[in-house]
């Protein structure tokens, strides 16, 4: 009975002496191995206002064009591309960007669409610096706080607050078409166009500002998520020649051949309109050709659709053209010949191609177009 008592009490001895053991390996041991780091996440830091409005102007830029028009653009990739709308930097290939630090530096347009008010405008000095942080899949709801940054009426990096009041608006202003945009309380003024709408808690960029009514301060936002893929497809391809700069932008032509567009004959301008139309398409830049269509050829045709139809075309070479115009319109005749990609080989076509030419909201367009298979 003893011996057992015994053999009880070492045991427990011998327990208690490796736990001590234990707890002095931990505490000796564990701090060296962590390197003062902790091992566990505490959770996320929330940001106060005044961090995401510091952060947030670092990357607001007031952007202005030769011909007066003012706005905002917000940095959005690593290559130095700022996102601005359309309406901004109409007309213009070159403009002047305003940095939050005072800097001026010389902004290219890369990127610009007819119908959308959407521009991408890039900085070579700007390259390799962090942009903002982008909402790219997700959209905000009704009732989101958000920060509407920019520069109203030239006053750079003004911050106004609000929340998302509606969503799902469609409206349409002068060329461009708004649809399914953010309603928001924050106020819009004319200079704010272009700049970020930010989630109010994290300091993402949900929406870019694009316009604003008066009465009732009521402002709309372009969702991100809605047009980021076109701005991301211009800046992996620029574009070679941007809508309404078809003659002073065209490289081939001389110094003494460049003449107004007020200036020209509605023949020149048919024929170059189709010439670059086939140039985009020679590019692969299916988004510049699809911004040459009117309103009512994109509405029988989408973007995809589009796109799938010239998927096979490897280039095509104008042999013959011939315009004819009446007021304001006119047609265009040709004759091309197209490589194209059919049953896995290779085939040269000859196609007869017939345009019509017209103004839409002061912007020339390819009304209709139709062709037809004259030689295999």
């Amino acid at each position: 009975m003893k011996k057992q008592m015994w053999v009880g009490i070492l045991g427990s001895i011998l327990i208690l002496c490796a736990g001590v053991l234990v707890s002095i390996t931990i505490r000796l041991e564990i701090p060296k191995q962590l390197n003062g780091k902790p091992m566990l996440a505490i959770g996320e830091i929330k940001k106060s206002l005044k961090d995401v409005i510091f952060e947030t102007q670092k990357l607001v830029v007031m952007i202005e064009t030769e011909t007066g028009l003012q706005g905002s653009g917000f940095l959005y990739n690593r290559e130095g591309d700022l996102i601005t709308n359309a309406h901004v930097v109409y007309g213009v290939r070159n403009v002047r960007v305003k940095m939050a630090d005072a800097r001026e530096l010389e902004g290219e347009v890369i990127g610009i669409s007819t119908d959308v008010d959407l521009a991408v405008v890039r900085v070579k000095e700007l390259a390799g610096k962090e942009p903002l942080t982008l909402v790219r899949y997700e959209n905000g709801e009704v009732g989101d706080d958000v920060l509407a940054v920019g520069s109203p009426l030239g006053f750079q990096n003004t911050v106004t607050t609000g929340i998302i009041s509606g969503v799902g608006r469609s409206f349409q202003i002068d060329s461009y078409n708004y649809k399914d945009v953010y309603q928001i309380s924050a106020h819009i003024a004319p200079g704010n166009s272009g700049g970020p709408l930010v989630d109010m808690r994290t300091g993402a960029v949900l929406g870019i500002n694009s316009a604003g009514v008066e009465e009732g301060g009521i402002g709309f936002s372009i969702p991100l998520s809605n047009v980021l893929g076109m701005a991301e497809g211009w800046s992996k391809k620029p574009m070679t020649m941007l809508p309404d700069l078809l003659l002073t932008e065209d490289p081939t032509v001389t110094d003494g051949e460049k003449q107004s567009q007020d200036e020209a004959s509605i023949d020149k301008l048919a024929s170059y309109l189709v010439t670059h139309f086939y140039d985009s398409l020679n590019n692969s830049d299916y988004v510049y050709a699809y911004s040459l269509l009117g309103g009512t050829w994109k509405e029988g045709t989408s973007y995809v659709k589009f796109r799938e139809g010239y998927l096979t075309t490897r280039n095509v070479v104008i042999d013959d053209m011939h315009v004819t115009s009446k007021d304001e319109e006119a047609i265009v005749t040709a004759v091309i010949s197209v490589d194209e990609r059919k049953n896995g080989e290779n085939v040269l076509s000859k196609y007869q191609v017939k345009y019509k030419v017209g103004y839409e909201n002061d912007q020339l367009k390819l009304i209709t177009g139709k062709g037809k298979v004259i030689s295999k």
